[in-house]
């Protein structure tokens, strides 16, 4: 069954914050990812809350992290009381809490091409060129979105002790547009938890093979890995729930224009839905390999244009829009001017 439960409040365009709903803190040391002891006061916003709760977000880590440096015995409140996870801590309770060294994954930091579109201390909201890999995978070893990261923002802190960039989602190295990763722990258990729930906006632009029956329709078929071909994901009885909605912008020349919005993140999943309803996206090898090669890379017509999510730390609704690479925009052009009715 596909369902979708989206409430919107307090909506902040990009970059926007409000500043009335941070977590105030007085931090006697500074510095995210560094060991040895950090000691803080409690002040009025953490009065009444779980010791581990207090601990993730006064060092942004997240919650299971922080009960176990809790179970290390590496942890003192003042006044003294037995300390555990879920006691209490009071206004004016002197925290002291001794931080593991950090573990180091063995990435070297590498100068790779990516727009920033908005960052502050808890999360970078980026724009993924096509041809871009997120994660070292096999035949993919260097030159990835987290070596750029690690290059681009090397103070970034330490999530749950091991230093590295934060990623929450991915989109497929054929794929552009718009992620947002979080720079800490706090911020990597919050957008962790929004995806989870499926309230995160992910909007996306599309241009498939042929029209769509329906000017507006939603895909929901299950999708598994391909049981036949392990490189591809299907349409599989027993597969994962999977629902995309689709509106048709327009229709030219065997083209449709598409925006997409996802209410489940499975693998490839807009490129299965489509594939499904007999309109493959262009540029799609995988899905669609008896089609023409339309771009010289290896390429799918998909951009991640709009991405919105509530803000982890200041719960303000973050909303970005990313406009379609030139690539894809000349591509548009060029059909837009070949003769023939452009249906809406």
């Amino acid at each position: 069954m596909c369902s979708e439960n989206k409430t919107k409040k307090n909506v902040h365009e990009a970059g926007e914050r409000d500043t009335s709903s941070l977590f105030f803190y007085a931090r006697e040391q500074t510095g995210e990812g560094e060991s040895g002891t950090q000691t803080f006061t409690i002040e009025s916003e953490l009065d009444g809350h779980r010791l581990d709760y207090a601990i993730s977000r006064l060092l942004g880590i997240s919650r299971a992290f922080s009960q176990k440096i809790i179970k290390s015995g590496s942890v003192k409140l003042l006044p003294e009381r037995r300390i555990k996870p879920s006691v209490k801590v009071a206004e004016a309770d002197i925290l002291s809490v001794e931080v593991p060294p950090v573990e180091t994954l063995d990435l070297e930091p590498e100068d790779v091409a990516f727009e920033v579109v908005y960052s502050d201390e808890d999360i970078i909201v980026i724009n993924k060129p096509a041809g871009l890999v997120v994660h070292p995978a096999p035949g993919h070893w260097r030159g990835t979105l987290v070596h750029g990261l690690l290059h681009r923002f090397p103070d970034m802190g330490t999530l749950n002790g091991v230093k590295r960039p934060g990623i929450v989602h991915r989109l497929d190295a054929t794929t552009s547009g718009l992620m947002v990763v979080a720079r800490n722990g706090l911020a990597q258990e919050g957008l962790f938890r929004e995806f989870k729930a499926r309230r995160i906006e992910k909007e996306y632009i599309a241009l498939c093979w042929g029209a769509p029956r329906k000017k507006t329709g939603t895909v929901c078929l299950p999708i598994a890995r391909d049981p036949n071909n392990r490189l591809r994901m299907a349409i599989v009885e027993d597969g994962r729930e999977s629902r995309t909605d689709y509106r048709v912008l327009w229709t030219h020349a065997g083209y449709s224009l598409l925006q997409c919005t996802l209410h489940t993140g499975r693998t490839h999943q807009i490129r299965v839905h489509m594939q499904a309803i007999k309109c493959p996206l262009v540029g799609d090898k995988v899905y669609a390999p008896s089609r023409p090669s339309l771009f010289s890379e290896d390429r799918v017509f998909l951009h991640a244009w709009r991405l919105g999510f509530e803000h982890p730390r200041t719960r303000a609704e973050m909303r970005f829009t990313q406009p379609l690479p030139e690539e894809l925009s000349s591509f548009l052009r060029e059909i837009l001017s070949k003769n023939g009715d452009l249906r809406s």
